[in-house]
């Protein structure tokens, strides 16, 4: 228990149900080890209209459950007189039989060894119950998986940054990066880095619609009910997706020939606008849709005039990169629509609390 106390405030929002679901979780969990918040919740909830249906249903709970200890006991008690009595019964039948018949007289017959019996347990010395047949003996299971919270810390921790870094996504980054480093130094294809900076910006947008959801995630139902789900849960497994994806193409760009194209950390800050502006995005149309806009609109801008080009493509690719990467003019627009996107997505917070929960 910690030195916290929830305000009157609070109480009062979690009373006439207009508390975050967030917030109103991390009460909840609170009121677990605290009961003076819970009297105090307790008594704001019966105050309002709700509480005389509490009440009513919380009465007709304890009823059931008094009815049905009462049924329980009694047939406790008459089963346990019944196995008494035929034990007892059982016993001295075979004393008497004992007693008539000496040991090793001829034709004894043999004395049976009491066993086990449901009200006195086993007895010392008999043998133990077969199986019954259909109840297979159960095996160990040394190698059996566990839930990933009892596993070792690094498990937990790739659990917790989401599908995309566990998933399919990052041996795509990882084919991206070495499939460009491998077009140009194997193949001799010198103007793979135009093409790299063209499509990076896009990896880091598609790793993040695959990071939460339930398109995504098989776990999401559970995920979604946490106190750390919505803006939190999202934010953390974007910065995942970064932290994998911004080092592993800069260092891909690098190693390329430069030919005319922008430098490799030319497409960081567009890269993170997109991804800012797809978060934001999100809080009005959803995970998927606002990233499938971001992504498609950069590969539309970017690809769809050079796939036109009657020309040479990659002089007119370099030639657009050019102006949306290179020199201060650009990359300043592009920060200042990260922090934008930044300012936006925080006034659409509490839309996060519903995100992508159908």
């Amino acid at each position: 228990m910690t030195g916290w106390h929830a305000s009157d405030h609070l109480v009062t929002r979690y009373a006439d149900g207009s508390l975050p679901e967030s917030d109103a979780w991390s009460l909840e969990k609170h009121l677990e080890c605290c009961g003076g918040c819970a009297r105090r919740v307790s008594q704001a909830v019966r105050a309002t209209g709700a509480g005389p249906v509490l009440a009513g249903i919380r009465e007709a709970v304890l009823t059931d459950v008094r009815e049905t200890a009462r049924t329980d006991i009694d047939t406790a008690a008459r089963t346990s007189l019944h196995e008494t009595a035929r034990t007892r019964i059982g016993a001295a039948a075979r004393t008497e039989a004992y007693k008539a018949t000496p040991a090793g007289a001829p034709g004894a017959a043999p004395v049976a060894v009491p066993t086990a019996s449901p009200a006195h347990g086993p007895v010392s010395g008999a043998p133990a119950p077969a199986r019954p047949a259909g109840f297979p003996a159960r095996a160990a299971r040394p190698g059996a998986l566990r839930w990933p919270s009892a596993g070792p810390r690094t498990v937990r921790v790739l659990w917790a940054l989401g599908p995309a870094v566990r998933g399919a996504w990052l041996p795509a980054v990882l084919l991206v990066a070495v499939g460009a480093v491998a077009l140009a130094h194997g193949a001799g294809f010198a103007h793979a880095r135009p093409w790299l900076l063209a499509l990076a910006p896009v990896v880091p947008v598609a790793g993040v619609a695959l990071s939460y959801g339930p398109h995504a995630d098989p776990m999401h139902e559970i995920t979604a009910a946490t106190p750390s789900a919505g803006l939190r849960l999202v934010l953390m497994r974007t910065a995942a997706v970064l932290a994998v994806s911004l080092p592993l193409l800069t260092l891909a760009g690098a190693l390329l020939p430069s030919t005319d194209a922008p430098n490799a950390a030319a497409w960081l800050l567009p890269g993170l606008a997109l991804t800012l502006a797809s978060l934001a995005l999100a809080g009005y149309v959803g995970l998927r849709a606002a990233t499938a806009a971001t992504g498609g609109g950069w590969l539309c801008a970017v690809l769809g005039p050079v796939l036109a080009t009657p020309g040479g493509p990659t002089d007119e690719l370099g030639l657009r990169l050019s102006s949306y990467l290179g020199g201060a003019p650009a990359q300043g627009g592009w920060a200042a629509a990260a922090l934008l996107s930044a300012a936006l997505l925080a006034a659409r917070r509490p839309a996060f609390h519903f995100l992508e929960k159908s």
